[in-house]
């Protein structure tokens, strides 16, 4: 049995009980590589690429350094895994495999059968190990460590670092699906919905009585569109017009709840110290941060023979139910009550009285930009003709 360094227990142990109360992994990676050096293990080089679960990320790595601070945290889009660099790499053939591979680099002999270890030679790495991390699930992430100490790392070494790269193991795990965890309910419910449903609003009943802007939008003549264009082009249709709506919408501080067809609901929440009149602000600078983008648009798509862009967008402010209804065991986080619905049915008008944004009184009250009278309107389930107003040309 191969002799374990003395200090890859004093990592492991630094690990298991302070360390890995340390959420933020880089901050994690940067001390625990210190203290592996501070172990007496010559260590030049880490790096630890994990794969997750996430619409525009196909893995997160980090790589650190001696000797050069905070470590480096690397992201890699989907597709990444399929080039040839990373087709050609140590890592993929550990992933594939799930074997340990070593290359002494120093070494005049040494086998260089993977491109990034001349590089590595180049910059005077002696040795390089790079070694599976296994989750419960049997899905098989990596980790590499070189050395630039002459004559490479010896077993002890090696032994000592496959301890510390299976508490990694571990721990890694557990942060991952946290942050997988994190990253589709930010995907898919929202962030602040998100937060609340991790905070232990699950059940279903949960909820809360909120004061906000609500907004909702959708396209104009859509059923005709679904009608006449072929899947993939009245799909590219919606993700361009929703992508529009969404980062708008994000960028002001809104949130949004669901996508409902062709439609998307959102809302500015008022939460304790915010000022109505500002978030009235931020909902109709979204507004105009998606007429200006659709308006860039819209030549390109035209020039290119495709459906233009055409919407409609309704701002509304009053309380909502904001929680979890549905059955027991499938649930919809979002907001409901007489004020979702005036939203929709203003919405509506906005085609009939050919413009794109068109508000409530209460939010014209509130908001401290003039906007223009379009006079009164019957509204579906409301008794009182209700007075609508748009913004100015």
């Amino acid at each position: 049995m191969t002799e374990i360094h003395p200090g890859a227990g004093h990592v492991v142990a630094w690990m298991l009980h302070e360390g890995r109360r340390n959420t933020h992994m880089r901050e994690f990676g940067d001390e625990m590589c210190r203290r592996v050096v501070e172990a007496g293990i010559p260590l030049w080089r880490a790096f630890c690429g994990i794969h997750t679960l996430h619409p525009q990320i196909t893995a997160t790595a980090y790589v650190w350094r001696r000797g050069e601070g905070t470590a480096e945290r690397r992201t890699l889009a989907h597709g990444t895994e399929k080039t040839p660099a990373f087709m050609q790499s140590p890592l993929a053939e550990v992933r594939r495999t799930g074997r340990t591979i070593r290359r002494r680099l120093g070494d005049p002999d040494a086998a260089l059968d993977y491109p990034v270890l001349e590089e590595f030679r180049a910059e005077g790495a002696t040795d390089y190990v790079a070694m599976p991390m296994v989750f419960s699930s049997g899905e098989i992430n990596s980790i590499s460590w070189l050395t630039d100490r002459t004559g490479g790392f010896t077993d002890a070494e090696i032994a000592g670092l496959t301890e510390v790269a299976e508490m990694l193991t571990v721990l890694v795990e557990t942060q991952t699906h946290r942050r997988i965890t994190s990253a589709l309910l930010d995907t898919y419910v929202g962030h602040r919905t998100g937060e609340r449903v991790l905070s232990g609003a699950i059940k279903r009943g949960d909820g809360e009585t909120i004061r906000a802007v609500i907004w909702f939008c959708d396209l104009r003549g859509f059923t005709t569109l679904s009608d006449s264009l072929p899947r993939d082009l009245l799909l590219e249709l919606l993700n361009e017009y929703f992508e529009i709506a969404v980062n708008a919408v994000a960028a002001e501080g809104g949130e949004v709840l669901k996508f409902i067809g062709d439609g998307m609901l959102a809302i500015f929440e008022l939460r304790e110290g915010d000022k109505v009149a500002d978030r009235c602000a931020a909902a109709l600078n979204a507004a105009r941060a998606v007429g200006h983008a659709v308006a860039a648009l819209n030549p390109d798509r035209i020039a290119a023979d495709l459906a233009e862009i055409r919407y409609g967008l309704a701002l509304h402010l009053g309380e909502v139910t904001y929680g979890n209804i549905g059955a027991p065991n499938r649930l919809d986080f979002t907001v409901i009550g007489p004020a979702v619905n005036h939203a929709t049915r203003i919405e509506k008008l906005a085609g009939k009285l050919d413009r794109r944004v068109v508000t409530s009184a209460s939010f014209a009250a509130a908001a401290e930009t003039p906007l223009i009278s379009l006079g009164t309107h019957a509204l579906a389930g409301v008794s009182e003709p209700q007075e609508i107003f748009t913004l100015p040309d």
